[in-house]
């Protein structure tokens, strides 16, 4: 059996590439496997909410496969692929015609769209459902968004879902494959995490949070940045590394002042190298997603996987997470507070943050380890070979 393994890899800066290739590297321990192959006997396609996901997106429509979903949302994705009618025309083939004026509405505000909630509430994954074979999803949650895709195209057809050519609406199989996690072969000494530190400017003592990843409006970057400056006027030995790139310049242009504030590191999107270094460097890490889209994040399963306390926005997508393995954020005119009290509890409370950081390794031990991935995708591929 050969499998076509279709993503974008490293050095693609997107947390996809670095996924994919510790599942490719586990798979080829399990039979063979090719990156973009021409024919397979089974295909495995990677979709994500970007630009270096187009052509997967387009060959998984002309040959169907077992699909990856890492973001549950793929209406962001089409937004940035399309020209405005046939935009409109595809939220129509998704949702039926009674929606063409929302469509064309959501067009116009486009620029908003990583922000407003209404962008993710219609996720647009009609046509590849339609045309998978099978689909994988990383948590509970993005399989309910999956099923919800489905039900809506059979409201869009009258009722009863029609696939090209008259054949009934088909609703493919969803499978939760929880979000890998390979641990680094080494990582860095202590030492080599003291330098890190000093050359950051952060002092020994002081309690170092980190944001990662591309920055975008719902990583919830301003209301993070306000919080942590009104908390470093109370407690001066707290320090935040903001580390990423923005992705519009409209977010840079907002955050500019905070990233120039007392406490605050800024580091451009980290190699992989770098990465680990300052994985292991930070105390915590805060990982808000508001509104989501159904994703599981790698960088906190990583900063889990290593045994950092790890603060979430409280969503369904999180719930897989045990109570005592992360810090849940509120969602809403909540969350001020209740980030707020979680970084004080996280500063002031003697190994309340070991505590945390330490169940959230062994739950990542259990659920999310490369190998346990790997073999649960292969059963599932080997389903679908022809």
């Amino acid at each position: 059996m050969t499998v076509g393994f279709y993503s974008p890899l490293p050095p693609a800066r997107t947390g996809v590439a670095d996924y994919a290739a510790a599942l490719l590297a586990e798979l080829r321990r399990h039979g063979r496997v090719e990156t973009a192959p021409r024919s397979c006997d089974v295909a495995l396609y990677h979709l994500g909410n970007n630009a270096l996901h187009a052509d997967i997106y387009r060959r998984a429509l002309e040959r169907p496969g077992v699909v990856v979903l890492h973001d549950a949302v793929l209406h962001h994705f089409l937004l940035g692929q399309l020209e405005e009618t046939a935009y409109v025309e595809e939220f129509v083939y998704n949702y039926g015609e009674w929606h063409r004026g929302l469509a064309t509405d959501l067009w116009r505000g486009r620029a908003a769209s990583a922000s407003e909630a209404r962008y993710f509430d219609f996720p647009m994954l009609r046509r590849v459902l339609e045309r998978a074979l099978a689909v994988v999803v990383h948590n509970a949650e993005a399989g309910l968004m999956a099923g919800r895709a489905v039900w809506s195209a059979g409201e869009a057809d009258g009722g009863v879902g029609r696939r090209p050519g008259g054949l009934p609406h088909f609703s493919p199989r969803v499978v939760e494959i929880p979000h890998l996690f390979q641990r680094p072969e080494a990582l860095p000494s202590e030492s080599a995490v003291a330098r890190y530190r000093q050359r950051l400017g952060v002092a020994p003592d002081a309690f170092l949070f980190g944001v990662f990843g591309h920055l975008r409006e719902s990583k919830r970057l301003i209301p993070v940045l306000e919080t942590f400056g009104e908390l470093r006027r109370e407690n001066p030995r707290m320090a935040l590394l903001v580390a990423g790139d923005c992705i519009s310049a409209e977010l840079e242009r907002a955050a500019a002042p905070y990233l120039d504030s007392p406490g605050v590191v800024r580091r451009p999107y980290l190699p992989e190298r770098e990465f680990w270094l300052a994985a292991s460097a930070v105390d915590a890490c805060i990982n808000l997603r508001n509104p989501a889209a159904g994703e599981t994040s790698g960088i906190a399963t990583r900063l889990m996987g290593i045994g950092k306390p790890v603060l979430l926005t409280d969503s369904p997508a999180a719930a897989g997470f045990p109570e005592d393995a992360c810090v849940r954020i509120a969602r809403g005119v909540a969350e001020r507070e209740s980030l707020r009290q979680s970084l004080r509890l996280l500063t002031l409370a003697n190994g309340v943050a070991a505590a945390i950081g330490q169940a959230g390794a062994e739950h990542v031990r259990q659920r999310h380890h490369v190998e346990l991935a790997g073999t649960r995708y292969w059963e599932l591929l080997c389903e679908y070979c022809t």
